[in-house]
């Protein structure tokens, strides 16, 4: 009996700890969303959320950012939806300002497919408010394999983003 009495009272002791620690805070674990990690480091809040249609919601104290507010530009929200329009839509937040396609095959070459994410950054419309991941497969030995996208493919995408942007911001001023 003596031999037993040390293990349960470390086992008492083990099961005892467990119950004495603090909940742990939602914000306090990583994150691998893509979306909440550029957010964050932009220090935007993820967890701002709201739509406006044209540009940004000037009659609010806080220019929009508040609770419900606006976390990205409509004209570069609605841009990239044009630009990226060629491609299958996978899924848009229009409050948190992420577009993901669906693979897409150009016709002129079924042996590769391109996929791309887009994320709206700002609420202003600004020249690093979008960024474009595009993301490229090629059919190799009856399967789809990972290849690199050229980086210029992502810059060539933002820049028609940001060009359509500003024609959308100038036909709405020139009304």
């Amino acid at each position: 009996m003596r031999a037993r009495l040390p293990w349960l009272f470390l086992l008492l002791l083990t099961l005892a700890a467990c119950g004495m620690g603090r909940e742990v805070q939602r914000d306090e674990y990583g994150t691998d969303d893509p979306r909440e990690l550029i957010l964050r480091q932009t220090g935007a809040n993820p967890r701002d959320a709201g739509l406006i249609i044209f540009g940004v919601d000037r009659s609010r104290q806080d220019g929009g950012a508040g609770p419900g507010g606006v976390a990205v530009n409509a004209f570069l929200w609605r841009a990239t939806l044009e630009t990226l329009s060629f491609m299958p839509l996978a899924s848009a937040d229009p409050a948190g300002g992420v577009i993901i396609t669906d693979w897409y095959t150009p016709p002129a070459n079924p042996q590769e497919r391109f996929k791309a994410q887009a994320y709206i950054l700002s609420r202003q419309l600004r020249s690093d408010g979008v960024r474009v991941q595009v993301f490229r497969q090629v059919w190799r030995n009856g399967q789809w394999v990972d290849a690199p996208a050229s980086a210029a493919t992502n810059s060539e995408l933002e820049d028609r983003v940001l060009a359509r942007a500003r024609e959308l911001r100038g036909m709405v001023a020139s009304r």
